[in-house]
């Protein structure tokens, strides 16, 4: 995802300089909505918005219709705005908008929503939207980046939130910035003293993630070879599944070790090499080369080709009868003797 163009057209927007297309397309949904919504709230004033807002639906509209409300012009305001939201729905059909974005009104904003969905960039539509608007193709980001991106959303509004706390989130929510934003949001609430840093018990009490039980925590009981407190959180998510599936445990695993595997072949093992390669935090480094003297690269090819069987038995491959609780157990076992 490029933040710096996304952060570049929200920029714009509040200091009311406005394109006449805005194409917003791709997987990641937080920025399509954010961008849309600021557009929405904007452009018109309240008074302005019945005669010059219009929102279109891509089931319930056409490419025709599309254009002819483009067409129009704004009633006593500078603009009218158009809204197509789920405008994935007209994919099959969307090169047609090609002549119009080649000659939009200039007193018209378009903002199409494309969610879930890219352009062909080799096709007219590509090209004509570049050169008379904004596409932002709004790319999911990669998981070893949402740690930063949760530090930098909390400290635009003058939050903190410790390295643990924040990896926590990370380990529980993944990528997924809309379902991050709404425990941020919950978080921010309760931690209404901005002087007070987030931590991993504001975490565990209000969001539910336990601060001991937890992916973070497992990894570091495994890379510093503590096999007894590695059982004790794996036993809690067996009893905890829902909260805690097998499939990402042994994701989140097989992505550690990887990492560790990485740090083994690097030639440059500065911190800062090894933080940038690796994706990590520098404060973690240390951890790493702890964890890499424990695992060697010949042992590192034998835990990832474990983790891939023991995914297989999960998902019931080879005919399994073990428990899952059983099959992490195992592959904690096999792992660290």
């Amino acid at each position: 995802m490029n933040l710096q163009e996304i952060n570049s057209t929200i920029s714009k927007i509040k200091n009311k300089n406005y394109s006449p297309i805005y194409f917003l397309m791709g997987e990641e949904t937080y920025y399509i909505d954010l961008i849309s919504d600021l557009l929405e709230n904007s452009i018109l004033k309240e008074e302005e918005k019945s005669f010059n807002q219009t929102v279109l639906y891509g089931k319930e509209t056409s490419i025709d219709e599309i254009i002819s409300c483009c067409k129009r012009y704004p009633m006593m305001s500078k603009y009218q705005v158009i809204i197509v939201k789920e405008g994935q729905d007209l994919s099959r059909k969307i090169e047609q908008l090609s002549n119009y974005m080649l000659n939009p009104m200039l007193s018209t904003v378009l903002i199409f929503n494309f969610r879930n969905k890219t352009l062909d960039r080799r096709k007219k539509l590509f090209k004509s939207v570049q050169k008379f608007g904004v596409i932002l193709d709004c790319k999911k980001l990669y998981e070893n980046k949402v740690a930063e991106w949760i530090s930098n959303y909390l400290k635009f509004d003058n939050y903190s939130i410790s390295l643990k706390a924040c990896h926590m989130l990370v380990d529980y929510l993944g990528n997924d910035l809309n379902k991050i934003t709404n425990q941020l949001k919950k978080l921010k609430i309760i931690c209404s003293n901005k002087d007070v840093e987030i931590s991993p018990l504001h975490i565990q009490d209000n969001i539910g993630i336990s601060k001991d039980y937890n992916i973070f925590e497992l990894r570091n009981a495994i890379g510093s070879g503590n096999l007894t407190k590695a059982l004790v959180i794996s036993s809690y998510f067996s009893s905890n599944s829902k909260q805690y599936p097998i499939q990402l445990t042994l994701s989140s695993l097989f992505n550690y070790f990887i990492q560790i595997f990485q740090l083994h072949s690097l030639s440059n093992k500065s911190e800062n090499n090894v933080s940038s390669i690796l994706g990590i935090n520098k404060f973690f480094v240390k951890d790493y080369f702890a964890a890499s003297k424990v695992y060697s690269m010949k042992k590192i090819s034998t835990i990832i080709s474990l983790i891939k069987d023991c995914d297989l038995k999960s998902k019931g491959a080879g005919r399994s009868n073990s428990s899952e609780k059983d099959i992490l157990r195992q592959l904690l076992i096999q792992i660290m003797n």
